[in-house]
């Protein structure tokens, strides 16, 4: 059985797999951070849901990653972890030296 990295290596080494991950790059990063934030609040996705007044599979499709959520939504949940949002903007990294640092 191959371990995750190893399968993440072998499956971006595909040029156009390596693209459209470095596409979607921004959503996971977003989805990686709400996840974390709702892991340090000590909260599952019912507990944030329910302070939203929303369900559990919509807590779970906004940490999927596979869309960028508004940025009324992320303060929103936020708030329902007892936090605020913040938007940082940095300087974009080349494409290539963003691929090495995910295969790491």
């Amino acid at each position: 059985m191959k371990k995750l990295a190893a399968l993440k290596q072998e499956l971006l080494s595909d040029p156009s797999v390596a693209r459209a991950y470095e596409e979607l790059a921004g959503e996971f990063e977003v989805a990686r951070e709400l996840i974390a934030a709702r892991a340090r609040a000590g909260l599952t996705q019912s507990d944030v849901a329910e302070r939203m007044g929303t369900s559990q599979s919509v807590i779970a499709r906004l940490e999927g990653g596979a869309r960028m959520p508004s940025m009324r939504t992320v303060q929103r949940y936020a708030e329902a972890l007892g936090a605020k949002a913040v938007i940082r903007i940095e300087t974009a990294e080349r494409p290539s030296a963003r691929r090495a640092a995910h295969k790491a």
